[in-house]
């Protein structure tokens, strides 16, 4: 976690220099060592303005949604009619700014001697929240052991991470490349059917790899949908005589359901009669 590496954090942003404009747009970082858990480690200090943003929307959020239950808590003392006493206020203040983000940046003082004197005053700091955007909002740091690597392999590899994570959440999918339900008990089978389910991700994600390389963006339920929308019937036309003559056609497909056809060459399944 960034906040592991105050040092890191502190270090000013012309530090930074620009990783991959084609790969990673805006996105800055500082290559440098530090000894971690007792070994000397390789150490990337990234900084994205996507993310920078992204947490200071967030953080915008949190924060007024904290104020807004403590300035009800302010209204509810300011009438004078509570019996809580001072800790029992003082924890609840606590637990509305729980978020090390908040507490660094919120000021909740509590006077007043008795339950009926408390008053609350909340203030913002300003000072605090720009400097908490400026330490830690956009910012990642990532080990590695990898020396060899640029810092934009590196930082490729950290972000594909999520695209393993979206394979075990796929896996979970009770309808597309399903792991479940699994009706076997024996330890072969069990491993037979682990191995079946891997594959058949694995091979939707090579189709899914192919399909963006041919300019469709889906994700792997998207993509099978589309395939599965492409079906074919028989047309029955009756005759006068002798036996009824049948048809076979693909039925009504999208464009993206073309594209899917040109991509995975799907007209030499197609129906020819």
């Amino acid at each position: 976690p960034p906040s592991d590496a105050p040092d890191l954090l502190a270090l000013p942003a012309d530090q930074r220099t620009l990783v991959d404009k084609d790969r990673f747009n805006a996105l800055t970082a500082l290559d440098t060592r530090r000894v971690v858990y007792g070994t000397d480690r390789r150490v990337i200090l990234t900084h994205s303005p996507t993310l920078h943003t992204a947490q200071q929307t967030g953080f915008a959020q949190t924060l007024a949604k904290a104020v807004s239950k403590l300035t009800e808590l302010a209204d509810t003392l300011a009438r004078g009619k509570t019996r809580r006493p001072a800790e029992k206020v003082n924890a609840q203040i606590a637990a509305l700014t729980h978020d090390p983000w908040l507490r660094r940046v919120l000021n909740c003082r509590l006077t007043g001697a008795t339950p009926a004197e408390h008053r609350l005053t909340i203030q913002i700091d300003q000072v605090a929240r720009d400097a908490l955007e400026a330490e830690i909002f956009g910012k990642r740091i990532l080990i590695t052991n990898r020396q060899d690597w640029s810092v934009a392999d590196v930082v490729a590899a950290y972000r594909s991470q999520a695209d393993a994570e979206s394979s075990f959440r796929q896996l979970k999918d009770p309808h597309v490349v399903s792991f479940s339900p699994m009706h076997h008990w024996t330890d072969h089978n069990i491993r037979v059917h682990t191995f079946t389910c891997v594959l058949a991700l694995q091979i939707a994600h090579l189709m899914r790899r192919q399909a963006d390389h041919g300019g469709l963006h889906l994700s792997v339920r998207e993509l099978l949908d589309q395939l599965a929308g492409i079906q074919e019937t028989v047309l029955i036309y009756h005759s006068t005589g002798g036996r009824p003559k049948a048809r076979r056609m693909l039925t009504q497909t999208t464009q993206t359901q073309d594209q899917l056809t040109e991509i995975f060459d799907l007209t030499k399944w197609a129906p020819r009669s």
